[in-house]
């Protein structure tokens, strides 16, 4: 039957399916939002009523002339004064049991009325549900309905389940607001103003003001899809911050979630992290120390040391915030909750380069980058991620107190390897012996061997 429904009304998605409702008591009014409303768009038509046989029939045709009642006609006033005199009010929501389903109109049994308490769920109303609450309406099914009229002029009680959905949406959304519990949502939108979230079949708002920090350092742009755009179904958790169902308006914070969210997350994701893993993060702070990037919603850092295998001053030599990345898993403490990262792994080591093309003895080309009591320190040209030590004592013949009245920073000077450790990832590096009588056999074959 839910096929023929398709069929029939030419029905489209709306992607997202409001979260289950658990009542809380057998009482509606005690439980849940009671809202007069004017029965407008879900008035069912005048040949609108429940069973088939009544849709197709003229009830002031039959029998014309006759003056009495037939026994069909007295057992349907029969059916209409008891509806009528129900007592359901407008507003109300009712668990209901489906007893027939067709594609003008579902018929339902108002469970907390007893037996025999019958409403009707129009065509009109059928048009406007989604694929998947279509395949909800199923014979025995049990769903919630909102009174919207307690009798048309056939003595109908007309039934929508959009709005009881709608209204426990609401309900849904004030008992977040109470409780100031977190909601995991999803990017339905935006506006100039920031992002439209899914909540249920509501949708929610939250402004730019109450975006996260995290999120707020991806924004980039003039106009609304410059900012807001890239983000659309996306993850988001988020806390009511207020509820004002007169006016349709549902705030939503995600910096207030955000603390909370980023706390179970990375409880979350320490469990799951394995030591050499490799991910891919996002850069979210650069700090004197390192940087620190998320990794999929807790954030691990690359301290100073493991940005790069060169010399690093400062992490904003070589990243920027909202650079994506690829990171090594090199530490996990659960207990103090951080976690370790490096981006230097992901790169090829230098050293590697140092072990084959280079050996003690031979001349090499560097830049002076600082300069220390006890001597400077200088980085290769062919291999600047490697930096070698120039020692006082290799500076000069003469004596030297220190190494600026021989050089500077800056300087390109030529220099004799004098020492290659690459387990211990050390280059000692000589100025004086650069002449030196003592290798002219090893740079002669150096020489002719080039040549």
């Amino acid at each position: 039957m839910t096929e023929e429904l398709l069929g029939q009304n030419n029905l489209q998605s709306e992607g997202v399916e409001p979260a289950p409702y658990e009542p809380q008591s057998a009482t509606p009014e005690s439980t849940l939002p009671t809202t007069e409303v004017t029965p407008d768009a879900a008035e069912p038509s005048d040949n609108e009523s429940i069973g088939a046989s009544d849709m197709d029939a003229d009830p002031e045709s039959a029998d014309e002339g006759s003056g009495e009642m037939t026994q069909e006609e007295d057992k349907s006033k029969t059916e209409t004064d008891k509806r009528r005199k129900s007592g359901y009010k407008r507003g109300e929501i009712f668990e209901a049991t489906i007893l027939e389903v067709s594609p003008m109109s579902v018929i339902v049994e108002l469970d907390e009325r007893g037996e025999g308490f019958v409403g009707l769920i129009p065509s009109r109303e059928l048009e406007r549900m989604n694929k998947g609450s279509l395949e909800e309406l199923k014979v025995g099914g049990k769903i919630y309905v909102y009174v919207v009229n307690t009798g048309d002029n056939r003595g109908n009680v007309i039934l929508s389940y959009n709005r009881a959905q709608e209204e426990l949406d609401w309900h849904n959304a004030e008992q977040h607001r109470k409780d100031r519990s977190v909601y995991d949502g999803t990017i339905a939108g935006y506006n100039k103003g920031g992002l439209i979230v899914r909540f249920g079949r509501l949708r929610g708002f939250v402004p730019q003001s109450q975006i996260s920090e995290d999120r707020k350092v991806r924004l980039g742009g003039d106009t609304p899809e410059d900012l807001w755009s890239q983000m659309v179904k996306e993850a988001i958790a988020v806390k009511v911050i207020e509820v004002d169902r007169a006016r349709n308006r549902l705030i939503l914070s995600e910096r207030a979630a955000a603390r909370e969210t980023r706390e179970s997350r990375k409880a979350r994701l320490i469990e799951e992290l394995k030591l050499n893993e490799v991910r891919t993060g996002r850069v979210v702070s650069l700090e004197d120390f390192g940087a620190f990037v998320d990794i999929g919603g807790a954030e691990g850092l690359i301290h100073l040391t493991e940005l790069s295998w060169g010399h690093v001053t400062h992490p904003k030599q070589l990243l920027k915030v909202g650079e994506e990345v690829q990171v090594e898993i090199i530490n996990i403490d659960p207990e103090a909750k951080r976690i370790g990262l490096s981006l230097k792994s992901q790169l090829s080591d230098p050293w590697d380069v140092v072990a084959s093309n280079y050996a003690q003895g031979q001349l090499v080309m560097a830049e002076i980058t600082k300069m220390t009591k006890f001597g400077v320190f200088a980085q290769l040209v062919d291999a600047p991620e490697v930096e070698g030590l120039i020692h006082i004592s290799e500076l000069s013949e003469q004596r030297v107190t220190h190494p600026k009245e021989v050089i500077k920073i800056g300087d390109k000077v030529t220099l004799r390897i004098v020492k290659i450790d690459v387990a211990e990832r050390r280059l000692g590096l000589s100025l004086k012996k650069v002449n030196s009588t003592e290798y002219l056999d090893s740079d002669m074959d150096f020489m002719y061997g080039a040549y």
